[in-house]
This record gives C-alpha cells, structure tokens and sequence, in this order.
C-alpha cells in the first residue's frame, strides 16, 4: 500500500481500498478448527472464539497473540463551539491532555489495568477547525496533514492499536458525521455529550442541520472537509497505517466510531481489520453501530471517550486469545468427544 505521507489528495486515499491487505483465510480456517478441537462443546466461548479467529485472520497466524497493545489519544479543538454546542470552554481539552500527561485520567488506569502502553497526541489546539455551520471545518490540506499524522504515531512494535480521542464540542462533530453519511434527523444522532441538557441538545442539533445544508453534496472522505476535526482525521489515518501493517485495531465509543464514518461511506472494507470496544450511552452510537455492522464488544453504559470502553475491551482481547492458545485439544487432554 501506498505511504499516506506520499498522497496529495482525498482521492488518493479513497483509492487506497482496492490495495489493503485482506484477512487471511487460511490463518482464519486453521483458527476455527483449533476451536472446534478445544476442550468446550462447539461455540462454548461465543464471542471470545470470534475474537481469536478475527485475530488471527490479520495475523496470519492460528496462534495470535498481543505484543505491544498501543493506545492514541487524538485532541483537537473546534470551530463549531463558537455556537455554544457545549457547555465548558475548549481551554478543558488543554488540560486533559496534560492530565492525560501525567496519569490522572481514566485511560491511564484502563491501559495500566489492561496492559496498555498510552501516548497522546495533541493536534494545533491553539487551532481551532472552522465552524462548519458556516464553511468547511478543514481545508483538504489540514485533512491530509492530520491523517498523516495519525499515521505516523503508530510505533512500529505495535501489535493491536486501541484508539480514542479528546475534544470539547466533539460530540457535535460526532453528530454530524454520523448524520451526513447515513441520513436521519441531526435530532436522532445527538446526545448529552459532555453534560449538554435538552436546549443544548436542541440546539446542537440546529447547527448540525444548518452545516447540513451547506455541504449537502459532500460524501465519502469530503466529510472530513466539511464536518471533521484534526482528531477526526488523525483517527482516519491511524486507521489506514494500521490497515496497510495488518495490525488490528479498537475503535472506543461514539465520537470515535464516528470519526470512521468517512471511511465506511468511501468503502465499508476499509474497516474490516477493526472491532468496536463498546456501545456508548450516547444515543446515537447503536444507531451507527447498525448501520456499520458492527458489534461491540461490550456494553457498560460508558460515555466518557478517551478510549476507555476500547482499553477495557482490550482485556476481554487477551482472554480470547489466552483461551486460543493455552488450552487443551480433546486429544491433549484424552477427553473423548472431540
């Protein structure tokens, strides 16, 4: 696959789907039969058996494993908060990142718990995106520039990549993204965020519509464009790095599965090599989660972002392939049935 530092234009990196490695078939064959002959009746472990099998498909391998499990944080900052979508100041999304920075947040007890290595990666919070509900966030250039840097914070020992993010007003991007590629009320896709009651909801929802209307002809990865943020983006580059070096990847909750909403609508296959953490309380993420496909792997209630549901579901990874690996054929064990 072509570098995403080598391409000049959005085009170029729609087209990038017709050269991304595939699953493996015959790692993901030799998976499924080492699970059938396991000591378990058929499909005991449910989704832990998906999970080995998903790994084993990008690994090329029927014994997966997790080396270096890496976690990116992406933050930006957003133009779209100057129509008061939410109610604390973008000066917050500076200091969580230094709180980030010095272990004292959620994902820093998460990754520690899950074995995690953390890096977060601040991106021009001195500068905002532009307001969408006015003009494009983002020049195709500032696009490019952010993808390629989600790409480049990939290190190279990773192995699985746990993605998230950190943004005030970034559930409006959310939103918004989620609404232009599949369709819908801007209404049905908006929650409370970071703690928006139902005038702010409302009037999230009003700007969305209004932003909307304005770039109606975007779609695919001009959505980035008209809609994105520097985080937004950079998630979207993470995710093709992480493509093209087989690495399989976490997605976190709403705002980051969002994030990949470009991606799904240029071509759903450039997410086959990544799985949904968890399901957020956020309204609309099962709402994208249908229309993705997808299946998350767990459902807290969570709606904090940062990574945190990707980081838990993490472990539940490690158990999956704990089960794959170490445990015994019927003929190891001399138990009859297999």
């Amino acid at each position: 696959m072509t570098s995403l530092s080598d391409l000049t234009t959005l085009a170029d990196v729609a087209a990038l789907a017709d050269t991304l490695p595939q699953a493996d078939a015959k790692a993901i064959e030799a998976a499924r039969a080492r699970q059938d002959s396991l000591t378990k009746p058929p499909r005991a472990l449910g989704r832990l058996e998906d999970l080995a099998v998903f790994m084993a498909g990008w690994q090329k391998t029927d014994r997966p494993s997790i080396g270096q499990a890496q976690a990116l944080v992406f933050a930006g900052n957003h133009g779209i908060c100057d129509k008061g979508v939410n109610p604390f100041p973008q000066e917050v999304t500076v200091q969580m990142v230094a709180n980030f920075q010095n272990g004292g947040a959620a994902i820093n007890q998460l990754c520690r718990a899950s074995g995690a290595d953390l890096d977060v990666v601040a991106l021009d919070l001195d500068k905002p995106t532009a307001d969408f509900s006015e003009g494009p966030a983002m020049t195709e250039a500032e696009v490019l520039a952010a993808m390629q840097a989600g790409a480049a914070a990939i290190p190279p020992s990773a192995t699985v990549l746990i993605l998230g993010e950190m943004g005030i007003g970034n559930s409006t991007v959310a939103a918004a993204l989620a609404s232009a590629a599949f369709g819908g009320e801007a209404a049905d896709w908006v929650g409370r965020g970071t703690g928006s009651d139902e005038a702010g909801k409302a009037l999230k929802a009003r700007v969305i519509e209004q932003g909307r209307a304005l770039h109606a002809d975007a779609q695919g990865l001009a959505l980035l464009t008209a809609f994105g943020g520097r985080e937004q983006a950079a998630i979207c580059g993470a995710v093709l790095e992480a493509r093209a070096r087989r690495i399989p990847v976490i997605l976190d909750g709403y705002i980051c599965t969002a994030a990949v909403a470009p991606l799904f609508a240029a071509n759903p296959a450039f997410l086959d090599h990544c799985i949904v953490g968890h399901r957020s309380a956020e309204p609309g993420h099962i709402k994208l989660l249908d229309a993705m496909g997808k299946q998350p792997v767990l459902t807290l209630d969570m709606a904090l972002g940062e990574g945190s549901g990707a980081a838990l579901a993490l472990g539940v990874l490690r158990a999956a392939l704990e089960c794959h690996n170490g445990m015994a054929t019927f003929a190891e064990a001399q138990v009859s049935g297999g």
